[in-house]
């Protein structure tokens, strides 16, 4: 039996946008953003609610896409995830930046 390759209609992956990652076709939203949201508990019209540009149809794509490329995903999520990794890439303290309990100067 041949092998059925399942589309991804809502789903795209462009050079320039968004690095390259998977994200909801016609937005910038990764699809990483949607399995975060997703293995948190919430439920379609939670993350509908959240982006109300989004179609159903377009989150169930997302969640498809997530099982079909789940390796790939997960690597992604947790790359996303790494704290240590963004304080090394962004460490505190460099350059300005303005301080919460400081008051705004203008």
């Amino acid at each position: 039996m041949a092998e059925v390759k399942i589309r991804h209609p809502y789903v795209i992956k462009k050079r320039g946008i968004q690095g390259g990652r998977p994200i909801v076709a016609g937005t910038r939203i990764p699809i990483s953003t949607i399995i975060i949201y997703y293995k948190q508990g919430k439920d379609i019209d939670e993350i509908l609610e959240l982006y109300p540009e989004l179609t159903p149809a377009q989150i169930h794509d997302a969640l498809s896409y997530y099982h079909g490329y789940q390796e790939e995903m997960e690597r992604e999520v947790a790359l996303i995830q790494d704290e240590a990794r963004w304080q090394r890439r962004y460490p505190p303290g460099k350059g300005n930046p303005a301080k919460a309990d400081e008051p705004n100067p203008d």
